[in-house]
């Protein structure tokens, strides 16, 4: 029974597949997947290494794949991957070698499409975490939101679905149920520092003195992101569109304004109907067909999206 607070509708259409979650001919790969979300994280722990991960897991990993991996947009890919180095069932873990080597939204994405083929409504949200290490800071993240019957939604972080990896991190908190306290939406994370005073040194990449990927336009590149994804435009982190300018520089006003009515629809509570228009009808908010990837190792191109 669908609660009365979620039209039937949304949920139909975060339980679908999109190009990017979608396994296409592979798909058989999936069939004997259990049907449990927090078992599903497991499996999707056990298929992946982070690309930040090799001195936790005491592998090198190489160079090869630790810049082309993450490059890969779409699950059915991610899937030839993994079964090019052990083409065991999908349910089988996975010695560390033969791991794909991605980032949490590669995590997120396998996870969401587990999820969507076994008919759970699930959606990647781009946000910010607090607890990877740096105190005070909320680290650049992407996480699952996944349709509860008795709850409505609720975030998971398949990252931490290994107990040791989340000790590692002293996650106290059920990775199925990650508090939005800890990890903030990227639309509740600009109205912390709209509304709440946040200052907003403390959302990004990293650290201000580790570089300049923080502060206000990398927030708004998230916001960015999480309306994209919120319509299963699921892209790369890296993929850039919208608005023009440098990290460090100040957003204008008008750019300030429309995050604000933004963040209002791409929160914790999701307006769909809103979220699909603003989509449909911003130039500013909308991904088009063609963007600019800016590489962490491999450099800047521009990427037609399937």
């Amino acid at each position: 029974m669908t609660p009365s607070w979620r039209p039937a509708v949304s949920l139909d259409f975060y339980a679908a597949q999109s190009p990017f979650s979608d396994p296409g001919e592979l798909a058989h790969l999936y069939t004997d997947l259990p049907r449990d979300p927090a078992q599903l994280a497991r499996v999707v722990r056990d298929l992946l290494i982070h690309r930040l991960e090799g001195e936790l897991f005491g592998y090198a990993i190489p160079v090869d794949r630790l810049h082309n991996d993450a490059e890969t947009r779409y699950t059915d890919d991610i899937l030839r991957i993994l079964v090019a180095r052990d083409d065991a069932p999908l349910t089988r873990r996975r010695a560390v070698g033969d791991r794909f080597v991605g980032v949490c939204r590669d995590f997120t994405l396998l996870h969401c499409s587990f999820l969507r083929h076994v008919g759970v409504p699930a959606r990647l949200r781009s946000g910010f975490a607090d607890y990877f290490g740096t105190d005070g800071f909320h680290g650049d993240h992407v996480v699952t939101e996944y349709w509860d019957t008795e709850r409505g939604w609720l975030l998971a972080d398949a990252e931490l679905a290994d107990p040791d990896i989340a000790k590692h991190w002293n996650a106290d908190f059920d990775p199925m149920d990650v508090p939005r306290d800890r990890f903030l939406v990227a639309g509740q994370a600009w109205r912390a520092i709209r509304e709440g005073g946040a200052d907003p040194r403390t959302f990004g990449l990293h650290p201000p003195e580790q570089g300049p990927m923080f502060g206000e336009r990398f927030v708004v590149g998230n916001v960015r992101l999480d309306l994209a994804a919120l319509n299963k435009v699921e892209t790369l982190l890296w993929d850039v569109w919208g608005e023009d300018g440098e990290f460090g520089e100040p957003l204008p006003e008008a750019s300030r304004e429309l995050y604000d009515r933004v963040s209002l629809v791409a929160g914790d509570d999701v307006s769909f109907d809103a979220a699909r228009e603003l989509f449909t009808e911003d130039d500013v908010l909308r991904t088009p067909r063609t963007v600019l990837c800016m590489a962490p190792y491999n450099g800047t191109s521009r990427v037609t999206l399937r």
